[in-house]
């Protein structure tokens, strides 16, 4: 079988990515002037320099992952408009019919789709369907903290707790332009 889009970023991207992997402590204290490679700090810079590097994999992890979902959701949108592309203007339902009647001399193509091969289309979907879901509640996280904050806002306007002391002079100076420009042209 061939290897998925996350098997390959993965082996390429990550299994070579850590520090270790690359440079030891012992290497890296050889890049220090003698004087200073018995010194404690040079560990303690070292393991700084393994933590950053493992927050880094940590992201591209992420990021893999985030490829990958997105991946199965493009490949899931071709093959949504192949179908469309490939469909007959007659449907599917007299296709059917006309199969069931005259069997395979009837002319009609036959279903691409059998049980092994909707199956990995259906997880496939599944798989899309739950990182749709998973945008939404991120979405739906920040609308309600943006609610929030906003009936945050209009309760200080309400109590007269005003966060912009200069806020009411504004309002008034807007307004009067206001009023100034609507009498011009009155």
């Amino acid at each position: 079988m061939a290897p998925t889009e996350s098997e390959i970023l993965s082996h390429y991207l990550l299994l070579p990515a850590p520090l270790t992997s690359i440079q030891t402590l012992e290497q890296f204290r050889a890049l220090f002037p003698r004087s200073w490679q018995a010194h404690p700090q040079v560990r303690l810079l070292f393991r700084d320099l393994q933590a950053q590097r493992n927050s880094v994999i940590d992201a591209v992890t992420e990021n893999i992952d985030v490829e990958a979902r997105r991946g199965v959701a493009m490949r899931r949108e071709v093959l949504r408009v192949a179908l469309d592309e490939n469909r007959d203007d007659d449907g599917d339902a007299e296709v059917e019919i006309e199969r069931a009647l005259f069997g395979n001399k009837s002319g009609a193509k036959r279903s691409k789709y059998t049980l092994h091969t909707v199956i990995p289309d259906l997880q496939g979907a599944a798989t899309a369907l739950e990182s749709e879901i998973e945008r939404l509640e991120d979405e739906e996280v920040e609308l309600v903290a943006s609610i929030r904050q906003t009936v945050d806002d209009l309760s200080d306007v309400q109590y007269g707790k005003l966060y912009n002391p200069q806020l009411k002079n504004d309002v008034l100076e807007g307004l009067a332009s206001l009023q100034n420009a609507c009498a011009r042209k009155a």
